[in-house]
Parts: structure tokens; sequence; C-alpha cells
């Protein structure tokens, strides 16, 4: 009889489990037939080449769309976004869902070339190819490889005359550094690029909107093994998984400056009116101010001039199409966010605003050297301290003629990480070439004398920090 009891209690939870994640599936179901109608209805006039992969497009475009919108609420006890509903449902894995596995090696080869600022040393080089060679058939890690095969060749020559040249590791090796101690700091620094390596493509995979993905690192051989159930689109993984991380350092607009914040409140006015269909040649017709920007010879602004415009003949101060979608900040109680956060916008509004900002009509009423950037993550509520679903919008300040940043990666000769011990979060650390350190130095020496502007660090086009300068960073 104890038995039987045991069984009837199990085959209760079996069905109250089963039952819970229909509720979890029907819904999230509805979505997904609503995003495949809006694919099919997107592609119906694409030729037959292309129609799979705008139809794959649009159907994923649409459920991002959705990822952050409340499809079902629990009376007096939660409202579920479509992205928590997925996350809830049970995981059924690449032998029951389908979708995508692959291997990533990170290339520790190139990494080393790098570090050793591109030598052409013949046994330098030969050790390299034969290192790559037995790390086919071998269990053992690239760089220890390395070591054992310059040891070979090398000559009586050391790892030392080779290395000492990168600024990396001038102030830690000298002539007579042995082999062994020059490859334990390569070691520690490959281990830091493939964790960073690691972590960044975890947070890329994670904005696919794939469910439950699975992504595992290998330290022992430098490999990331990444699963993606249900995704059966190899051409977008694939450009995911193997395009080159970008970093960028940017000066940034203020949503204070002049002509900014009224830039915002035009735009607004003029989708509203394209999209009501007000006819903007009517006699009576109310006014607003705006600005207008004077460039020098080099497209940078030099100045401002305060202007009436024509905002049509009704009131049009605001809802409309983009602040209806992006919340400014700016209202009568002050600044919400930093002064360098034009506003913010939920995840599945960030689309639908950049397309309105994207317009050439839009553009212009901004300087011309502006360009819109997302954060790469949601802020935190300053009450509670939970994450939000608010990512803000920051305006980078571009070169004229020029679509490089100031300063980019390729000047940074280390990164770094540690984590925070206020926020626990991870916290990377840089030091760069002495090109770059001047730069930096130019940089924030200006940033702080206007007012302790910020200074945007990106990542993939992406704000990860647009931190406050207060005094300038003169080292590196």
């Amino acid at each position: 009889m104890q038995s039987k009891g045991i069984i009837k209690f199990f085959l209760v939870l079996f069905t109250l489990i089963v039952g819970i994640q229909f509720l979890y599936m029907i819904p999230t179901r509805k979505v997904e037939s609503q995003a495949e109608a809006y694919a099919r209805d997107r592609s119906a006039s694409s030729s037959e080449k292309d129609k799979e992969t705008d139809y794959k497009v649009a159907r994923t475009a649409y459920l991002d769309s959705m990822s952050s919108e409340k499809i079902f609420k629990v009376p007096l006890i939660k409202d579920f976004t479509y992205e928590e509903l997925k996350s809830k449902q049970l995981a059924l894995g690449l032998d029951l869902k389908g979708g995508m596995s692959i291997i990533l090696q990170v290339d520790l080869r190139d990494f080393i070339r790098s570090l050793a600022n591109q030598s052409e040393d013949p046994e330098f080089i030969k050790a390299l190819d034969q290192a790559s060679e037995r790390f086919k058939r071998s269990q053992t890690d690239y760089v220890t490889l390395f070591g054992e095969e310059f040891q070979k060749v090398a000559n009586g020559k050391k790892l030392a005359n080779i290395f000492i040249l990168n600024e990396t590791f001038r102030d830690q090796i000298n002539f007579e550094t042995p082999d062994g101690e020059v490859i334990r700091m390569i070691r520690e620094m490959a281990n830091e690029t493939v964790k960073l390596t690691f972590k960044r493509l975890k947070d890329r995979i994670d904005k696919t909107g794939v469910v439950q993905p699975n992504v595992s690192l290998d330290e022992n051989r430098d490999l990331i093994l990444v699963e993606l159930p249900g995704f059966d689109n190899p051409e977008r993984a694939r450009k995911l998984l193997q395009a080159t991380a970008k970093l960028e350092f940017y000066d940034v607009y203020r949503i204070t400056d002049a002509g900014i914040s009224a830039a915002f409140l035009e735009a607004d006015n003029k989708l509203k009116r394209m999209s009501s269909g007000v006819d903007t040649t009517l006699e009576e017709v109310s006014m607003d101010t705006t600005y207008s920007y004077v460039y020098d010879s080099l497209g940078q602004v030099v100045d401002s001039t305060l202007q009436l415009v024509e905002a049509g003949a009704e009131d049009l101060s605001g809802g409309g199409p983009l602040l209806s979608q992006l919340m400014l900040n700016m209202s009568a109680e002050g600044l919400s966010s930093p002064p360098a956060v034009m506003g913010t916008a939920s995840k599945n509004k960030k689309n639908i605003v950049t397309e309105y900002l994207n317009r050439p009509d839009i553009k212009a009423l901004f300087p011309r050297d502006l360009e819109f950037r997302w954060s790469q993550k949601p802020g935190k509520d300053f009450t509670t301290g939970e994450t939000t679903d608010a990512y803000s919008l920051y305006a980078i300040r571009k070169k004229r003629g020029s679509d490089a940043a100031p300063l980019e990666g390729d000047r940074v000769t280390d990164a770094r990480t540690s984590s925070d011990p206020t926020t626990g979060e991870v916290v990377v650390s840089l030091n760069m070439d002495t090109r770059g350190a001047r730069i930096w130095a130019d940089m924030t020496t200006k940033a702080a004398q206007d007012n302790n502007r910020e200074v945007a660090i990106l990542l993939d086009d992406e704000v990860v920090s647009a931190p406050s300068v207060r005094q300038p960073i003169t080292g590196g």
C-alpha cells in the first residue's frame, strides 16, 4: 500500500509539472504563430533564393520585439513576458528539438604572434608551425606545445629576446628571463584571453533569443562548445560567433548640450505630423524652437543658434511615435540618468527607436557628427538595485569624414579581468601602447576640462560604460 501511495504522489506531481508546462507553452505558442504569420507575409514578395532567409530574419525580428512584452497574467501574482515563459519551459536539447552544435577553437597561434609584435624570427615561426601540427593530435594546450617546440629549435636563443619588444612584457621580463617564466606569463595572458572570448560569446548568444543555449569552456584545450537548440540559421550563427570583437572609445554628446533635447522634440513632432497626415502647408500653424548648428571646415560643431520652426497646427509637444517608445532623459524634475544618456527604452522598443533616428530627415535635425548607440546591458533601478528592462541610448561624437573611432582596441596592449568588490561584476583593466596612451591622455584631458564630460567605451557597437572623467588619465 505504501508503494502505491508513492506512485500516486509522483503521478500527481508529474501531471502537475506537465500541466504547468502546457500553461507556459500556450501563450508562447500563440506569439510564435504570430511570428510565423508575420514572417510569411514579409517574405512573400522575396525571390525563391532569398525567401527562406528573409522568413527566418523576419521571424527572429518579431520574436526579439516580443521578448519583453507581457503576454500572460496570473491575477494578483505576476505578469510574465515572452522571454520569462520561454526560460521556464523544459529544455528539449538538440536530440529532441534539433538545432546547431558548434565547437570553437581559440586561435592562440595568432595571439602569440601578436604578443611577439608579428616577429618573423625563423626559429619562432618554426616553433609555431610545429606546435600547430602537434596540437591537431595532442591533448596538451597550445602554449605548452609552443614552449616545447621552441626549445627544440632555439639553438641557444631565448624567448625573452623575441617578446621583450612588446610593451606588455617590457616591465616584466629582461634579456636574462628564463624561457619557462616567459611561457608562464604567456599562458596567464592566454587564459585571460580565452575567458574574455568565452564571456563575449555568451553575451552575443544571449542576444540571439535562443532559449536555454549551452555554452561551455574546455580550459585544458581552449575549446568552446556551443549548443543552440532550435536554431536553424547557420549563416547567422557563423557571423555571430566568428566576428572580431571591436573595442572603441568615443567622445559623447550630452542631453543638456545646446539643441539636443530640442532636436528630439522636433523629431517626435515631425514623425507625429507625418503619421497623422497633418498638412504642414496650412496657414495657421504653431511655432516651436530648435537649434541650427554652425560647422567649421572639418564639419565639427562650433556654434548653434536658436530659431523658430513650424510645429503644425495642433499641439505636437510630445507623445508622438518616437517619444512614446523612448523615455527622454529630461523632465521638469531634471535628469533621471547621467547627462550622457539621451533616454531609455525597453529591449523590444530599441529597433523601432533606431529606425526612427536613422531616417535621413530625422538625422538632419541632429549634429552631423552625432551617431546613436545603445548600452550593452539594461540599467538598474536606483531604489531596488534590480536589473530593469530599460536600455540607455547614447550619442557618440564621430570624426568628420571617418568611420574610425578616435581610439580603438588595437592600441590596447593588455587586458585583465578582476571582480568589483562592491558589485561583484567583472571589471576589465586595460593598458595601452605609447600612441594609445597619448590619444587617451588627450581625450580625457579635454573631457575633464569640459565639465567632467563622459567618454564612451564601446564593444561591438554597444556602450559598455560611459564614465565621467574627473581628471586626465595620462599613464596609458
